[in-house]
């Protein structure tokens, strides 16, 4: 098991081409943990505002009576993949994690993988 702070470093050193990562809370929209980003990158105001994503799809997927659960969702931007993934482990609920990457150095299905990998070892 592994903590937020270790969990959000080995998401940034261990996924190729990792920019920034927060743990954030749906419900409040704050950001419990940051790491990476910059100038460029705010990932609290990213945040807040996948939360809005979030709730959105999850509108969506009950006025169109879908009774499944998100995964995890991609945004992909000219240089710049964005992905929210919703953790469902022991005491996830109402929680992500948002990984923005590289579009040029990073391997996608490879970092779904590795961030499914690291959700199941967080401990909150």
């Amino acid at each position: 098991m592994a903590n937020v702070e270790i969990s959000l470093k080995e998401t940034l050193t261990s996924i190729e081409g990792a920019l920034g990562v927060a743990l954030v809370d749906y419900t409040s929209g704050m950001a419990l943990g940051t790491l990476g980003g910059g100038k460029d990158l705010d990932l609290a105001v990213a945040a807040a505002g996948n939360t809005d994503v979030i709730r959105a799809k999850a509108r969506t997927m009950e006025h169109l009576g879908l009774k499944d659960e998100i995964e995890d969702m991609l945004i992909t931007l000219g240089s710049q993949y964005h992905l929210i993934r919703l953790l469902t482990g022991r005491g996830g609920n109402g929680l992500f994690l948002y990984l923005v990457l590289d579009k040029a150095k990073s391997n996608l299905a490879m970092a779904r993988h590795q961030l499914k990998r690291i959700e199941a070892e967080l401990e909150i």
